[in-house]
């Protein structure tokens, strides 16, 4: 069973690594390109986290934390414009400060399969927007959509610095992509 962060150092090992397993997926990621990206030796890194395996196992544990935070904060809101909205500043804010980790959730979209309990994250991403994609395609299109632009959006601002600034135009796209006017 994966661990908790326990630290900063940590967090942002996981974060790192999260990025590295959403690009490149599980195989295609070495412990060499994980201990580099964070800045350690691979001995460091194993410091940390005992394997590979470890270490893509907490990533995707703690992501699985931030989705089931994210629906804790919104379960009470009533289906329809405003949950959505909610939803989509939680994540973005986590995109913002994490967003390798929120790439890595944004990987059961992309490439399905690769985590046996990806199918997890994808019901509480339902259960967070309240959908049925097997009866809502084009709802379901929308928010992937949505999710999509917020990964890449997130992903720029992060490279630019000025979160504060692409926030708000982040969130007005992802909700446009929605479908929902902004009020």
């Amino acid at each position: 069973m994966p661990r908790q962060p326990r630290t900063a150092v940590d967090e942002d090992i996981l974060d790192a690594a999260a990025a590295l397993f959403a690009r490149h997926g599980f195989e295609q990621t070495s412990l060499k390109s994980l201990a580099d990206a964070v800045g350690l030796s691979k001995a460091g890194l194993l410091h940390h986290f005992p394997s590979k395996d470890a270490l893509f196992e907490a990533a995707w544990a703690q992501s699985r934390v931030i989705t089931q935070h994210v629906l804790d904060l919104v379960k009470d809101i009533p289906a329809g414009p405003a949950r959505e909205r909610r939803s989509l500043e939680l994540l973005t804010d986590y995109a913002l400060d994490r967003p390798g980790m929120v790439a890595l959730l944004f990987r059961s979209m992309t490439a399905p399969g690769e985590d046996p309990q990806q199918a997890q994250d994808e019901l509480l991403l339902n259960e967070m927007f309240v959908i049925d994609p097997t009866t809502e395609l084009p709802r379901a299109i929308r928010i992937v959509g949505a999710l999509s632009a917020m990964a890449v959006l997130t992903l720029l601002a992060n490279q630019q610095g000025d979160k504060t600034l692409w926030r708000p135009l982040i969130l007005a796209t992802c909700y446009d992509a929605l479908g929902h006017q902004e009020a």
